[in-house]
């Protein structure tokens, strides 16, 4: 809402913003690039006009939506899912990735299923077989070993944890 916002007040024709990219109806002038650039760093926004730093937005924007928003899980494994979204191959996008973000591709899609699970546990509607499966896990132990590793708790005592503390913020 903010990117169209702030097309609209510079009077910038665009086509399409989705997740992290626009699509702009005709070539922009630097000026108003710039112009452009300045209206969105005041909401923590910034252009990116590199291939690589794009190429990276691109990678982080296919892992969020597989982790986050795919209902069903995925049929073929991460690298290779990046590959055919991106059409580069995963090791170029790896080294890439690494060298970028000072953190790894897996690192990353780790992080972001952990907070999946967090989300999921607090929702209180899936087991966690049904979880580890959505997220594309080989077992429930995995996930667990997983959650515990990055987040210091087991599942069931995070969401002990979490419903505790959401009955305190009801109930004082």
């Amino acid at each position: 809402m903010i990117v169209k916002q702030v097309l609209e007040n510079l009077d910038i024709d665009y086509l399409s913003v989705e997740l992290g990219e626009v699509q702009i109806a005709q070539s922009l002038s630097t000026l108003r690039l710039l112009d452009f650039g300045k209206s969105l760093s005041p909401y923590g926004l910034e252009l990116l006009d590199d291939s690589k730093s794009i190429l990276v937005e691109r990678i982080k924007k296919v892992i969020v939506e597989a982790v986050h928003y795919e209902d069903e899980p995925l049929k073929i494994n991460f690298s290779n899912h990046l590959s055919e979204k991106l059409n580069h191959a995963y090791t170029y996008m790896a080294n890439l990735f690494s060298a970028v973000e000072g953190t790894t591709i897996e690192h990353y899609i780790i992080m972001h299923k952990i907070e999946r699970v967090k989300e999921l546990l607090v929702y209180d509607e899936l087991s966690l077989t049904e979880i580890s499966y959505n997220l594309h896990y080989s077992s429930v132990a995995h996930m667990c070993n997983q959650f515990k590793k990055v987040t210091g708790l087991t599942p069931s005592t995070f969401k002990t944890f979490k419903s505790n503390r959401q009955l305190g913020l009801v109930n004082p």
